[in-house]
């Protein structure tokens, strides 16, 4: 078998492109998988600038009961652009309501609270990809 590597640096180019840590290309028999090595590692608790223009701080832990995302997918806070949020810090949730909507493949999945309280926190905003397991929102 003959490696191509003209396809492996576009693997590699499309990592930082669409700013991946891993890309799967697959072609009958043939399977390539290009991945980032991070050596980051965060020890205390620093400013965070991501690439936008929001600032945020790491924190070592939040009290309150985290939503966690159940697939892979883009998060929308309210049923249309323009509407009425599902969840909003000072909003009383009861278990069972909706939070959120990740969309995953063209399927606009609802995904509800798993506990009754008050928002604490958003953890994400509209229109933010997210990934399995990852905090939605804190109730308390």
């Amino acid at each position: 078998m003959e490696i191509n590597k003209k396809i492996i640096k576009e693997l590699r180019d499309c990592l930082d492109e669409f700013n991946l840590n891993e890309i799967e290309y697959s072609y009958k028999d043939t399977k390539i998988k290009v991945s980032k090595k991070s050596n980051t590692e965060v020890i205390s608790s620093a400013p965070v600038v991501s690439s936008g223009s929001n600032v945020k701080t790491i924190q070592e832990e939040t009290s309150g009961n985290k939503v966690t995302s159940p697939i892979i997918g883009t998060a929308y806070l309210a049923p249309e652009p323009g509407g009425k949020l599902f969840a909003e810090v000072g909003k009383k949730i009861k278990k069972g309501d909706t939070i959120m909507i990740v969309e995953a493949m063209k399927t606009m999945n609802h995904v509800p609270s798993t506990f009754d309280g008050i928002v604490k926190e958003v953890c994400v905003s509209d229109g933010q990809p997210v990934e399995f397991g990852q905090t939605l929102i804190i109730i308390e």
